[in-house]
């Protein structure tokens, strides 16, 4: 989605709630399917939003993404291409927002891998 169009959509919506990407859905996902890597943006534009957020076993904190939106929905990405919407109302996570980053009660799912062997 070019700039303008962005621009416009975010005009259009200003005022809704955000959806956030849901970091324990994303973390149970992960953790169920263990994929080689996983990425996370905003479906719709997700060249200017999306990064790696999963990558050999471990989270990855240090590549740019961009996951809350008005109108466009954040997604999970796994390595078999699948898109899989995975979000929260801004209301259910406030402490959440479009800069988190494995908060710890995501980090604690995927740990969870790592107790059971």
């Amino acid at each position: 989605m070019d700039t303008m169009a962005a621009f416009m959509m975010g005009q259009m919506n200003r005022g809704k709630e955000k959806m956030v990407f849901d970091w324990r859905k994303a973390a149970e996902i992960i953790h169920e399917r263990k994929p080689q890597s996983a990425s996370a943006g905003l479906q719709g534009d997700f060249e200017w939003t999306g990064g790696v957020i999963y990558s050999d076993g471990v989270p990855v904190t240090d590549e740019y993404t961009y996951l809350a939106s008005t109108w466009a929905t954040p997604i999970l990405v796994l390595d078999d291409g699948k898109e899989i919407p995975c979000y929260r109302m801004q209301h259910e996570v406030p402490a959440w927002d479009s800069g988190t980053k494995w908060p710890h009660s995501a980090v604690e799912i995927l740990n969870q891998e790592s107790e059971e062997n």
